[in-house]
């Protein structure tokens, strides 16, 4: 980090000639020495104190003027409510500084010290440093079976000879399923400790571990208990004695409830102007812990310089590759992920939240880290921006030019899901937010859903290897891997992507919507008609069947509008007896789309009605059979959360 900065210093005089200008002369140069001195210790001093003020004061010039220049019109643009931004580089902090409002009823000012920010995934950080301690102290092992310190339960052993391990864990390659609907709690009295959380919210495992990277709060919530059994202490007050205290992170918290100071302190998250609930549970991956920005400069200053409060080697070890996709990509530390900017290695953390975003990066090789959160929706582009523009000017150095190389790209065409096995509501999410690839057939594809800012709809992308390509007009690097594996080019979680017939599953979802929507409306309307005219239907059971089903996906389509647009949070963190009943509907029309299909066949085996008839049934049952078939692929058959 390039610093503005001189220290007045002297040096002792040297009297050579002591004999020959007697003791007068001795003291004359002793009394100059010491005004000299309590000169410089005067400056010392003052110093010390002005640094006791606000912390930005000992930022280098350019750092705080690119971070005031830049931060306060990101709040205008994207809509934010404030911001906190710190800095550190060569063993202290440079920078830190707080911007906008903690909470906008109160007009309460961000403060950088004081405003503590709920940590979101970058508690995995300190998860992480917590389980190397101990295994430092040889109290836990990275390769051994994790069941070997489990005491009440075990983890399943649904691949025989292929154990989960803390490296696994640590690398989010265990291979679990991800569940997150309804796991936190609005009480912070009502959190269950983490072991009930890990054993009664186990997951299935539904890969081998180590063989594809998928972001897992699983994994990492049983790591933290894993650092319970092994020091025989509670997870959160583990962390605070051999972490927070040590490092004097005062601001910061993994208890529930929180201190109340912590409490009182805490920003409110906002989507626009509206705030969000507060959620609880799930400390070790994510949920409920606070910091603030300047606790987060201790933590970067201790990782970075080999704190032996912290233990020897902790961030040297949790910054290095432990994993990849790709070999030609970076890859996975322990609490971190690797990227390059510039030709420099940073390691960074991204944390989300309902209302709370957070990038933390570091630079080992420059002893640099720089930590960004925002108590706002929509807040992400704007984190890796200012990281972005801090890392250029500070360390502009060379990106890698690579080497273009032509040829088709037809075969990286397609659609492509997360590799995360997702095992509730989420599953459906990913679908809407798929990955699509088309080929320019020069060496070029372009990809879209790829980019961790929305507004960027399309990215370019340039073949410098098989199966490698670069951004074009960027730094990002992707590559395509054997069984249709899309990795690296996200720059929010650690994931990978698996090619998927997206595409197809919408086509399904949306026509049958709208088969199943136009029945809700035609039926009931051509029964009137006939009622009108005296015309009775024949067999007309079959028809309110058919208007039943339809009927259903409306509670079922108002539920998802309100549950996880008009009011997400509750439904993410807290369930929602709205979701409830809007998936138990979803599960009734899936009962009677079975029904549709015996009604037509009885049709053109028994020869109901006539042949427009027959057709028409024929295509609502096949437009609700297709609306259903993806409803159960996805998870919007209401059973998996009964």
């Amino acid at each position: 980090m390039r610093a503005n900065s001189s220290s007045p210093h002297a040096g002792d005089r040297t009297f050579t000639e002591v004999g020959r200008r007697g003791r007068a002369a001795i003291e004359a140069g002793r009394r100059k020495h010491l005004k000299r001195a309590a000169l410089l210790t005067a400056m010392i001093l003052l110093a010390v104190l002005s640094s006791t003020g606000q912390a930005q004061a000992d930022a280098p010039a350019d750092v705080a003027g690119l971070i005031d220049s830049v931060v306060p019109g990101q709040l205008k643009k994207y809509g934010l409510p404030g911001a906190a931004v710190s800095v550190v580089s060569g063993g202290r902090q440079v920078f830190a500084k707080g911007y906008g409002h903690a909470d906008l009823a109160g007009k309460t000012p961000v403060d950088a010290e004081r405003t503590t920010f709920f940590t979101a995934s970058v508690a995995k950080t300190f998860t992480a440093t917590a389980a190397l301690q101990l295994v430092g102290q040889h109290k836990l092992d990275l390769d051994a079976d994790v069941n070997r310190y489990l005491r009440t339960f075990t983890i399943d052993d649904t691949f025989p000879g292929r154990p989960v391990t803390l490296r696994h864990l640590l690398t989010h390659t265990a291979g679990f399923e991800a569940n997150v609907i309804g796991g936190s709690t609005a009480d912070p009295q009502g959190t269950r400790s983490l072991a009930r959380t890990v054993e009664e919210d186990q997951p299935e495992r539904v890969r081998p571990p180590g063989t594809l990277l998928a972001y897992d709060n699983y994994g990492y919530d049983l790591a933290g208990y894993l650092v319970e059994v092994a020091s025989g202490q509670p997870f959160d007050q583990y962390v605070r004695e051999h972490v927070l205290q040590p490092l004097g992170m005062t601001g910061t918290s993994f208890a529930a409830p929180l201190p109340e100071k912590l409490e009182q302190a805490l920003a409110t998250g906002y989507d626009g102007d509206k705030p969000y609930r507060r959620y609880y549970g799930h400390p070790a991956s994510g949920t409920g812990a606070v910091t603030t920005a300047a606790d987060m400069s201790r933590l970067m200053i201790a990782l970075l310089n080999d704190d032996p409060r912290l233990g020897k080697g902790i961030g040297e070890l949790m910054m290095r590759r432990h994993y990849t996709q790709d070999e030609r990509l970076p890859g996975m530390g322990y609490g971190v992920e690797e990227t390059r900017r510039n030709g420099h290695r940073i390691f960074f953390k991204g944390g989300d939240v309902n209302g709370f975003h957070h990038l933390l990066a570091m630079l080992p090789d420059r002893k640099t880290g720089i930590y960004v959160v925002s108590n706002g929706e929509g807040a992400q582009p704007a984190l890796h921006d200012l990281v972005d523009r801090i890392v250029d000017d500070q360390f502009p150095g060379r990106a890698e030019e690579p080497r273009r190389v032509g040829g088709d790209t037809s075969a990286y065409a397609g659609t492509y899901l997360t590799s995360r096995p997702l095992g509730d509501l989420l599953r459906f999410g990913s679908l809407m937010n798929h990955v699509t690839v088309t080929s320019s057939g020069d060496g070029r594809i372009t990809t879209t859903g790829l980019s961790h800012d929305p507004a960027v709809a399309a990215q370019e992308w340039i073949g410098i290897g098989p199966g490698l390509f670069a951004e074009q007009d960027g730094q990002e690097r992707i590559a395509f891997g054997p069984g249709g594996v899309l990795a690296g080019g996200h720059q929010e979680e650690a994931t990978t992507f698996e090619r998927a017939p997206a595409g197809l599953y919408l086509a399904l979802l949306y026509s049958g919507l709208a088969a199943l929507l136009i029945g809700v409306v035609t039926i009931p309307a051509v029964a009137l008609v006939r009622r009108i005219r005296r015309r009775p239907a024949e067999h007309p059971a079959a028809w309110w069947l058919a208007w039943v089903t339809g009927v259903l996906i409306l509670p079922f389509l108002y539920g998802l509008a309100v549950t996880l647009v008009i009011a997400p949070s509750d439904a993410i963190f807290l369930g929602s007896p709205t979701l409830t009943g809007a998936l138990l509907a979803s599960s009734a029309a899936f009962v009677l789309t079975g029904g549709l299909v015996v009604g037509t066949a009885g049709a053109w085996w028994k020869g109901w009605w006539r042949l427009p008839g027959r057709i028409s049934y024929t295509a609502y049952m096949l437009g609700a059979v297709s609306f259903m078939t993806v409803a159960y692929l996805f998870n919007l058959v209401g059973g998996v959360f009964a």
